[in-house]
């Protein structure tokens, strides 16, 4: 298992769309066993392949206390939606920062496991939050999207005053 470099707010790759996952290969479980390898190293409670520089439809999320309950999400798809939650939302790809989010309260959705087995699961609270969280990074869509274009803009210039002092 490799801890892979995770991609920073603004980097413009963040933007792109996620790849379908044409099949559960040798090559996709390393992927996710790297990726949860980095996720906990972090540490976080979710990554999204992109912010691995990887273009595939592929999350992992482990919101346990004790960091032994990884989730893996293969071409998830959200089927449902309902209510309402905010939760305080942050993100590996971009550090420090920390806002509320309003999304779904529960939410229902399907992927495949690490086996390529297809699967359903209800999900609320923290979890719901995290994979709606997770799938935006699919589609291109950051935390900070959802936050006004003042705030964007001053966790953009934070963000990048942040990676020239570490030049």
């Amino acid at each position: 298992m490799t801890i892979r470099r995770i991609l920073h707010y603004p980097d413009p790759r963040l933007r792109r769309q996620a790849n379908p996952v044409p099949e559960v290969t040798d090559d996709i479980r390393r992927l996710v066993d790297d990726m949860a390898e980095t996720m906990y190293d972090a540490p976080g409670i979710g990554l999204a392949a992109i912010q691995v520089n990887e273009p595939w439809r592929l999350i992992v999320i482990d919101i346990s206390q004790t960091r032994d309950r990884l989730q893996v999400f293969i071409n998830p798809e959200i089927l449902s939606r309902e209510g309402e939650q905010e939760l305080e939302e942050g993100c590996l790809s971009v550090p420090g920062i920390y806002e509320p989010v309003a999304r779904a309260h529960s939410i229902r959705a399907r992927a495949l496991n690490r086996d390529g087995q297809a699967f359903e699961i209800e999900a609320e609270h923290l979890l719901a939050s995290c994979i709606q969280h997770e799938i935006d990074h699919l589609d291109g869509k950051v935390f900070v999207d959802y936050l006004s274009r003042l705030k964007q803009s001053r966790i953009r210039k934070k963000l990048e005053k942040q990676q020239q002092l570490a030049m």
